[in-house]
C-alpha cells in the first residue's frame, strides 16, 4: 500500500519548515514567493490530497456554495451537470455545504443580467457559473472579483475573466468534429443547415460560437465549398417550430446534412421523422434524455457527448478542496469527447456510469 505524503514530508522535499507549507496549503499567513512556488509544486507533483473528511469535523464551518446557470426540466443538459454537483456533496457529506441554486433563461440575454444581479446580493463562499452570455458574465466575474469571491465555471471557458478553474469538453473541436462528420455521412454537393436558437437580445450562446468556428474552419482547411444556412428554431416558442422549419425546406431543397450546435437536436429530428424526410443525415451533441430517444430511434446519426455530469462533479470537488486547503489544480480541466450512434448508446450508458464511479468517487 502507498505511504501517505505528510506536511512534513512536503517540509523535507521544499527544503522549508512544516510550519511554512501549513500556512501555503491553509492560505494563512505570509510565506515568500520563491517557498510559495517550491511548495505548490511539489504538491502538484506528488498529488498531495488531504484528509478533508476528518480535517472538517475540526473546521466547524458551514461553506455556501451557489450553483448560477441555465434553468433546466429533468432529463436536459443542464440538470446532468446539476446531478453531479450534487453527487460530489454526497461524496463528502461529512462537510457542510449549503449549495444554492439560481437559473436564468439562457435564451433571453436581459433576464441572465437580473439573475446575475440578484447573485451578487449574497455572501457567498464561491460559485460555480454556467456561462451562456459572454459579456454578462464577464461583467458578473468583474464584479465577484470586487468581492473576493473565487468562482468556477461549468460547460465552457470565458476569455477575460479569471476563474480558479473551469471543467469543460472543448467545443471548438466539437463543432469540428462534427463538420467532419456530416461530411462522411451525406451526399457530395448537397448544402448543410445548421440549426441555431433563436434569443431575445440575438446573442449566441458562449459555447454555440466555439463550435461554430470549429465548425466554419474545418471547412476552410479541407476547402469544402458546401453552403452553409441557417435554420432558425425557438425553444420557448415549441409550437411555432414546424411553421419555421417549413418555410425553411420550401425555400432550401438542396439540404444533405443539418448539424445542431446544440443540445436541442431531437426537435429538428423528430420533425424530419414526422414529415418522411428520410435522405437528410443529422449530428447532434448532447445525451439529454430527448436525444438519446432519437439517436435510438435512427432519427439522429451521430450524437456526441461531453460528460456533463462528470463537469458538476469536479467543480464541486475542487471548490471544496480549494476553500479547506487552497489545494493547487489546473485552470484548464477539459474532458473528453464521445460519439455515439444507436449501435452503441445502450452500452455507453451502462458502462459510463460504472466508470464514473470507479473514477470519482474511490
Amino acid at each position: 500500500m502507498q505511504k501517505r505524503i505528510r506536511i512534513k514530508d512536503i517540509a523535507r522535499m521544499a527544503g522549508v519548515s512544516a510550519g511554512t507549507v501549513d500556512r501555503i496549503i491553509h492560505g494563512r499567513g505570509s510565506v515568500s514567493k520563491k517557498s510559495k512556488e517550491v511548495v505548490e509544486s511539489i504538491l502538484r507533483e506528488v498529488n498531495y490530497r488531504p484528509n478533508i473528511h476528518m480535517s472538517s469535523i475540526s473546521l466547524k464551518k458551514t461553506y455556501n456554495i451557489l450553483f448560477v446557470a441555465p434553468g433546466f426540466a429533468e432529463g436536459e443538459y443542464w440538470e446532468s451537470i446539476y446531478k453531479g454537483i450534487q453527487r460530489a456533496l454526497n461524496v463528502f457529506e461529512n462537510i457542510s455545504v449549503n449549495c444554492s441554486i439560481m437559473t436564468y433563461n439562457q435564451y433571453d440575454v436581459y433576464a441572465c443580467r437580473e439573475v446575475f444581479e440578484s447573485a451578487l446580493e449574497p455572501d457567498f463562499d464561491a460559485v460555480i457559473i454556467g456561462p451562456i452570455f459572454q459579456h454578462e458574465t464577464r461583467e458578473f466575474c468583474r464584479k465577484l472579483k470586487m468581492k473576493n469571491i473565487p468562482y468556477v465555471f461549468v460547460d465552457s471557458n470565458v476569455e477575460d475573466t479569471s476563474p480558479l478553474a473551469y471543467f469543460s469538453a472543448n467545443h471548438y473541436i466539437s463543432g469540428y468534429l462534427m463538420c467532419r462528420l456530416i461530411h462522411s455521412i451525406m451526399q457530395n454537393g448537397k448544402d448543410i443547415g445548421i440549426m441555431q436558437a433563436m434569443r431575445v437580445g440575438n446573442e449566441s450562446a458562449n459555447s454555440t460560437i466555439l463550435r461554430k468556428n470549429g465548425f466554419s474552419d474545418y471547412q476552410k482547411e479541407n476547402r469544402l465549398k458546401n453552403k452553409i444556412h441557417r435554420i432558425p428554431f425557438s425553444a420557448t416558442e415549441p409550437e411555432s417550430n414546424e411553421q419555421l422549419f417549413n418555410d425553411f425546406f420550401s425555400e432550401n431543397d438542396n439540404i444533405g446534412g443539418i448539424v445542431v450546435l446544440n443540445s436541442r437536436g431531437y426537435v429538428i429530428a423528430n420533425y424530419l421523422h414526422k414529415k418522411k424526410i428520410k435522405d437528410m443525415k443529422v449530428v447532434c451533441v448532447d445525451l439529454t434524455d430527448a436525444n438519446k430517444k432519437a439517436l435510438k430511434k435512427g432519427h439522429i446519426d451521430f450524437l456526441i457527448g461531453q460528460k456533463p455530469e462528470r463537469q458538476g462533479y469536479l467543480a464541486m470537488k475542487f471548490l471544496i478542496e480549494h476553500l479547506i486547503y487552497k489545494i493547487p489544480v489546473k485552470v484548464a480541466n477539459i474532458l473528453p469527447l464521445d460519439i455515439l450512434t444507436r449501435e452503441t448508446i445502450d452500452l455507453y450508458s451502462e458502462f459510463n456510469d460504472l466508470v464514473y464511479l470507479d473514477q470519482y468517487e474511490k
